[in-house]
């Protein structure tokens, strides 16, 4: 197989990375988890690069693993023992097209690098991943990323009008459209957006712009002495008809993490801190921390800027430290949010096993973290506490995952939310489009 590989490398404009030290870092996602030793591993700059390494695949019942910059939490991008990685990472050509609204991105280019291109000329892409920073659009895609901007404007599906995807076969295929109404055949383009890498590459993305709103934004934040008391605002913020951008919630332990890793100096609440971004609305702002305090904070403030906003970013990067790594995704309709907090306080004193709590509060996505160990020692029984919270999700008709996928990590699970029937169906277009099973086989779906 090595000539052969060496042969395939012939026929591409990138090399093949072979080495322990080369793959090294391509070998698995921020989740971790488990992977093999690929025969290797290819950085494509283009369409056609993929086409030939998947024909390649194909040919050879290879199965590939698909990332991006890594930075997934379900193991969805971990290297298959064996076989070969395609990672999107040198895929950056990028272009704005302002009087449409639109952008061409290839997968590579990094969320906060569209973003900020999208705001020199007045727009700006309205998936907001914490991870915006390191995290590549064709990840976001490829799990349907959600972030800090859903409440007003919704997942990452939202924005993408079009897409160019290599199938498992190299078969390249184009779906949507660069118009805002398009009804011409089947709408094959949410069918690719949050599938994980089972269906086919994507190679080139066209997303929806949004104009930049006028004027600065206004955070507030209110303190509360009860995290269910929080999760009751939350219904009362997000009913209440105000222009709310982001609405977040962070437990009292984690804004205590984060003052330690990175002296931002909040002030801590008594249990949970919850945070909002009106969009250009001081008056917003103002009535949004009334609000709050009317359901049960302690205490309340409102500010000028995102630098309150800002401090939510630095969520994991301040509990991995601590040895809360194994971290959960689930969702429950936002009536259920008090409840579900209820229900996790309720699984940590049962165990005996420590929870932080931060959550997307305004469209109801949790990510409870569980105490792992500091060396990751005690990953397994963290996994069973996160099962327990998973299944008092669905319990609230709520998902075993909001915005990070299904990956390894839960595959498990999946079979408690979708029926028999369902799962069944899901695995016939797989099997339609990828027969020989090569792409991010075991894992998704």
């Amino acid at each position: 197989m090595t000539s052969d590989i060496t042969t395939l490398t012939a026929s591409l404009s990138c090399p093949a990375l072979t080495s322990e030290a080369e793959i090294a870092p391509y070998l698995t996602d921020a989740s971790q988890a488990a992977a093999g030793r690929p025969l290797a591993v290819f950085l494509p700059r283009t369409t056609a690069d993929v086409s030939t390494i998947l024909r390649f695949a194909s040919t050879h019942q290879l199965p590939v693993s698909v990332r991006g910059a890594g930075t997934g939490l379900a193991g969805g991008a971990a290297a298959y023992e064996g076989g070969l990685v395609i990672s999107t990472e040198a895929m950056t050509e990028l272009s704005i097209d302002a009087d449409a609204r639109l952008a061409d991105v290839q997968p590579g280019v990094l969320t906060a690098t569209l973003d900020a291109a999208a705001q020199a000329q007045g727009l700006f892409f309205a998936p907001d991943p914490a991870s915006a920073a390191t995290s590549t659009v064709g990840g976001n895609i490829a799990t349907n990323a959600g972030g800090l901007r859903c409440l007003a404007h919704g997942v990452t599906a939202d924005s993408v009008a079009a897409l160019e995807v290599v199938l498992a076969s190299g078969e390249v295929i184009q779906t949507g459209a660069r118009t805002i109404k398009n009804v011409a055949g089947l709408n094959l383009t949410p069918l690719f957006v949050g599938s994980e890498g089972t269906l086919g590459v994507i190679t080139r993305a066209t997303v929806r712009l949004k104009p930049l709103p006028e004027g600065a934004p206004y955070t507030f934040a209110a303190y509360y002495n009860s995290l269910e008391e929080a999760g009751g605002a939350v219904l009362a913020l997000t009913s209440s008809g105000l222009n709310l951008e982001s609405l977040e919630l962070i437990d009292r332990t984690i804004v205590q993490l984060i003052n330690k890793h990175h002296g931002a100096g909040l002030t801590e609440p008594g249990a949970g801190l919850l945070i909002g971004l009106c969009t250009s609305a001081q008056a917003d702002a103002a009535r949004a921390a009334t609000i709050c305090a009317e359901h049960g904070a302690s205490s309340t403030e409102t500010a000028e800027g995102l630098a309150l906003m800002e401090a939510r970013r630095l969520v994991f990067s301040s509990i991995y430290p601590e040895g809360f790594t194994v971290l959960g995704d689930a969702g429950v309709p936002v009536p259920q949010l008090p409840h579900f907090i209820r229900r996790i306080q309720e699984i940590s004193e049962a165990t005996g096993r420590a929870v932080l709590i931060t959550a997307h509060a305004g469209d109801g996505n949790l990510h409870p973290s569980v105490y792992a160990g500091a060396h990751g020692e005690e990953t397994e029984a963290a996994e069973e506490v996160l099962a327990l919270i998973s299944a008092a999700a669905l319990e609230l008709g709520g998902t075993i995952t909001g915005e990070h996928g299904i990956g390894s990590a839960k595959l498990h699970a999946l079979e408690e939310q979708l029926t028999p029937a369902t799962l069944a169906a899901g695995r016939v277009i797989k099997a339609a489009l990828d027969p020989a099973g090569i792409l991010t086989p075991g894992r998704g779906l």
